[in-house]
C-alpha cells in the first residue's frame, strides 16, 4: 500500500458533494499516485481540434501548423506582443486589510506563497515564467502548469509544461487527470505518470467544445496564416524571377511530343533559374506568352493586408498596434493604451491571476491573498502628463503626497503621509441648511413690545393764585332749571 507524507485533501464543490484529491510532494509520490489511477477507465477530449477548421481534411484543405504559422509576421507580432506586454508587468501578491484594501505592504515577508511567485522554478524567472505561460495560451489555446510541493505541502515551484506532452483524462466519476510524458525540466522521465487535477493549473482560452479543452485564437487565424504565407511565397517566387511572370512558348503549327519537351528543356536550362535576364532568341514563329497574373493584377498588397487585419482580429490586437491602420482616432497615446488594455489584454491577466489564486491555494490561507498585476507597467506616460496628474490627484485629496512621490520613486518627506484638503472646505452635511450664496436671510419677525405711556408729573398746586382768582370772579351766579 503507498503511504503518502502529506494527508489527502477534500475539496468541497457548489453542489455539496466532496473529491478527494492526494497532494504529492515529490516525483516519487506523484508516480505512486499514477500507479493508484492509471487504469484505462478515461476519456480523453485532446482530439477536438485536430482540424484547423471544420471540414478541413474533406476539402484538402492543409493550413500551416504552428511551428509554420508564427513565419507569418502578423502572427509573430501579436503573439510576441500579448506575450511580452503580460509578462513585463510586475505579478503582485496583496493581502486584504481590516478595510477591506487589497495592499502589498499588508502581505508578511516570510510568507511561503511569495516563493514561487519571485522564482517559479530553477531555469525560468518571473518574465520568462509569464512569457513562456502566454506563448502556450496563445499557440495552442491551454497552458498546463505542474506543481511541485515541499514537505509541508506548499506550492514551492511551478512548471510549465510543453501542451504537446498533456492529455487531460476524465474517470466515469468526473474526476480530472492530467497524463504526462517525458518532460526532463519539471522531473518527469520516460514512463510518464498521471497525476491528479490538484497538482495542475490549467488555464484555457475559451473552451468551445469541453470545459477542459481551450481553443486559442491560431484556431481561427490559420486560414489567414496560410493565405499569407503562400502570397508571400509566390511573391518571393515571383521576385526571384527577375519580377517576370511564367509563360508559354506558342509554336505557330503543330509539333510532337518530343520536340515539344526537346523545346521546354532547353528553355529551362538557357533561361531559367541562374540564366534570368538572358536574350532569347526565337525562330520557326515561336512567340512567349506570359500566363501568371502580374502583383498589380491580383491585388496582392490589398490580400495581404486583409490577411494581416483577420488575423490581428482572431488574437483582438487593435490594427493601429501592428501598423494597419493610420487614422486612429485617440487623443493620446495613454487612450490607446486603455482600448489595448480593455479589448485584449484584460482577458489574459485576470485568467491568469484567477488561476494562480486558486492553484497556489491562496483561497484556503488564514489571510486573504490574491495575485495582482501592477498596471502602472502598461499606462506608461510622458512625465509632463505624470506630474500632472500626481498633482490632481494630491489636489483632490485622493493621494497623500508621499503616495504621489512613491510612484515616481522618490523618497517620502516628513509631512507628507496624508491627504492634504483646503480650510474652506465642509462635508455636505454642514452646508445642507446654510443659504444658498448671493441671496440676504430673511430677518426673523418678532412681536415688538409695546411702550409703556408715560405718566405726567404731577403739579404742585399754589393756593394763593387761587384765592386771587376767586375774588376777581364776582358772586356766584345760580342758574334756576325748570323753576
Amino acid at each position: 500500500m503507498t503511504e503518502f507524507r502529506t494527508k489527502p485533501h477534500i475539496r468541497r464543490h457548489a453542489d455539496g458533494s466532496a473529491t478527494v484529491e492526494h497532494r504529492v510532494t515529490n516525483m516519487q509520490q506523484a508516480k505512486a499516485v499514477s500507479a493508484m489511477v492509471a487504469v484505462p477507465n478515461f476519456t480523453s477530449f485532446f482530439g477536438f481540434i485536430t482540424e484547423s477548421f471544420a471540414g478541413a481534411w474533406q476539402q484538402n484543405a492543409l493550413l500551416a501548423n504552428p511551428r509554420d504559422l508564427l513565419a507569418y509576421p502578423p502572427i509573430y507580432a501579436c503573439v510576441s506582443l500579448i506575450a511580452g506586454d503580460v509578462a513585463k508587468l510586475f505579478l503582485r501578491l496583496t493581502a486584504e486589510t481590516a478595510d477591506g484594501i487589497w495592499l502589498e505592504r499588508a502581505v508578511a515577508s516570510n510568507t511561503p506563497y511569495l516563493i514561487p511567485l519571485r522564482k517559479p522554478n530553477g531555469y525560468q524567472n518571473r518574465y520568462q515564467f509569464i512569457l513562456a505561460w502566454m506563448v502556450s495560451r496563445l499557440l495552442y489555446g491551454n497552458t498546463y502548469v505542474l506543481k511541485e510541493r515541499d514537505n509541508r505541502g506548499m506550492v514551492s515551484a511551478m512548471h510549465v509544461l510543453d501542451p504537446h506532452l498533456v492529455m487531460p483524462l476524465v474517470t466515469p466519476e468526473g474526476h480530472v487527470f492530467y497524463r504526462l510524458t517525458r518532460d526532463w525540466l519539471a522531473g518527469i522521465d520516460e514512463g510518464g505518470i498521471v497525476v491528479p487535477a490538484s497538482e495542475m493549473m490549467h488555464d484555457r482560452i475559451t473552451p468551445f467544445w469541453h470545459p477542459l479543452v481551450g481553443v486559442g485564437p491560431l484556431y481561427a487565424a490559420a486560414m489567414a496564416g496560410t493565405q499569407g504565407i503562400n502570397i508571400q511565397q509566390n511573391s518571393s517566387k515571383f521576385f526571384a524571377n527577375m519580377s517576370r511572370p511564367s509563360g508559354i512558348l506558342i509554336a505557330p503549327g503543330a509539333i510532337s511530343k518530343e520536340q515539344m519537351t526537346a523545346i521546354k528543356d532547353a528553355w529551362d536550362a538557357n533561361y531559367g533559374s541562374g540564366n534570368m535576364g538572358k536574350t532569347a532568341v526565337l525562330g520557326d514563329g515561336m512567340k512567349y506568352e506570359p500566363m501568371a497574373t502580374a502583383a498589380a493584377d491580383a491585388q496582392l498588397t490589398e490580400q495581404l493586408n486583409l490577411s494581416a487585419i483577420s488575423v490581428a482580429m482572431a488574437f483582438h490586437v487593435p490594427p493601429y498596434k501592428l501598423g494597419l491602420q493610420s487614422d486612429v482616432k485617440f487623443r493620446n497615446m495613454e487612450q490607446m493604451d486603455v482600448d489595448y488594455y480593455k479589448q485584449c489584454l484584460q482577458t489574459h491577466i485576470e485568467s491568469i491571476e484567477s488561476t494562480l489564486d486558486e492553484g497556489l491555494e491562496l483561497t484556503l490561507s488564514s489571510v486573504p491573498y490574491r495575485t495582482e498585476f501592477d498596471l502602472s507597467g502598461l499606462f506608461r506616460m510622458d512625465p509632463l502628463a505624470r506630474a500632472q496628474a500626481n498633482a490632481a490627484a494630491v489636489q483632490a485629496s485622493y493621494l497623500a503626497p508621499n503616495e504621489a512621490r512613491a510612484a515616481e520613486d522618490l523618497p517620502p518627506v516628513p509631512g507628507g503621509d496624508e491627504p492634504l484638503s483646503q480650510q474652506q472646505y465642509y462635508p455636505l452635511s454642514a452646508l445642507k441648511d446654510r443659504p444658498t450664496p448671493g441671496l440676504t436671510p430673511p430677518t426673523p419677525t418678532q412681536p415688538v413690545p409695546a411702550e409703556p405711556v408715560a405718566t405726567p408729573p404731577a403739579k404742585s398746586v399754589d393756593y394763593s393764585t387761587v384765592v386771587t382768582l376767586l375774588k376777581r370772579a364776582g358772586p356766584p351766579r345760580l342758574k334756576v332749571v325748570n323753576g
